[in-house]
């Protein structure tokens, strides 16, 4: 199994900004990463970012990705005052698998992020030689989908009624995408 971690919101400088870590789970990584090539390919875009495209794109972009084989968790903590225990904490509730044999993590990340991730990956018993960070053009196409699934879980608990965010994120709860949630406020 390989997993793709990402967060959105950690950059808001706003006063009920929500934070919002995902968690996708791949079983066949190759399988997954040609379908999404052809995605791309049939969307007619070189790589998927959440914040550069606008619904019109999301949608097209949230449609195809609901037919690949994945699974996902979402944490969502609300104005973190610190950032770095709640990172952690999150990491503890999400990681449970024991059967993981990589996880990619953005390379923009700070240090002190992949150190919490280290030590959490130590303190479940999970080799941390198993984490890879990785800058944008060597980065690993699940990266996208995690950036997608982590702009539209924040952009949700940001807006709560917004007909888009709304209908995606029932329809990956009800499609079984989403496997769990760890919500702090």
């Amino acid at each position: 199994m390989v997993i793709f971690i990402d967060e959105s919101g950690t950059h808001k400088q706003s006063d009920h900004a929500s934070n919002a870590l995902v968690y996708v789970e791949v079983k066949n990584l190759e399988t997954f990463e040609n379908k999404m090539l052809k995605l791309l390919n049939k969307l007619d875009l070189k790589t998927f970012h959440w914040a550069d495209h606008g619904w019109k794109v999301r949608n097209k972009f949230l449609e195809q990705v609901n037919d690949l084989s994945f699974t996902f968790k979402i944490g969502i903590f609300k104005n973190p005052v610190k950032t770095h225990e709640m990172t952690e904490t999150v990491f503890q509730h999400l990681i449970t698998e024991g059967k993981i044999t990589s996880i990619y993590i953005d390379g923009k990340k700070p240090k002190w992020y992949e150190r919490r991730l280290k030590k959490v990956l130590r303190d479940k018993r999970i080799s941390v030689k198993k984490l890879r960070t990785v800058r944008k053009g060597s980065a690993p196409i699940g990266l996208q989908l995690a950036d997608a699934l982590a702009g539209l879980v924040r952009y949700y608990f940001d807006n709560p009624d917004r007909k888009d965010a709304k209908k995606w994120f029932n329809k990956f709860q009800k499609d079984k995408k989403l496997s769990s949630q760890f919500i702090l406020t």
